[in-house]
């Protein structure tokens, strides 16, 4: 298991925090998250996330279903960064 810190920015906060369609999309890859948003009140938001499986993970990425909950989620995909937990 791994640990990233994905950030990207969301067209609504409160909607994006709500959203049910993270657990739905990524409960079944075994992916783990925790929810973080800017305390200034920007659009931008973070996870970080516990990937069992970064290559399936990567894969379903590409997906229709992944753009798909994106859109439901207002994630702005140009945004998204993702950075890996790295030892030295």
């Amino acid at each position: 298991m791994a640990t990233y810190v994905i950030t990207h920015e969301v067209d609504d906060v409160e909607s994006w925090l709500s959203s049910p369609k993270r657990e739905a999309v990524f409960g079944p890859l075994g992916v783990t998250v925790r929810t973080f948003r800017d305390p200034q009140e920007s659009n931008k938001v973070a996870l970080v996330a516990e990937i069992p499986d970064m290559e399936a993970f990567q894969e379903f990425m590409k997906s229709d279903a992944a753009a798909d909950a994106e859109k439901h989620d207002g994630v702005r995909p140009e945004t998204i960064l993702v950075l890996s937990e790295g030892s030295g």
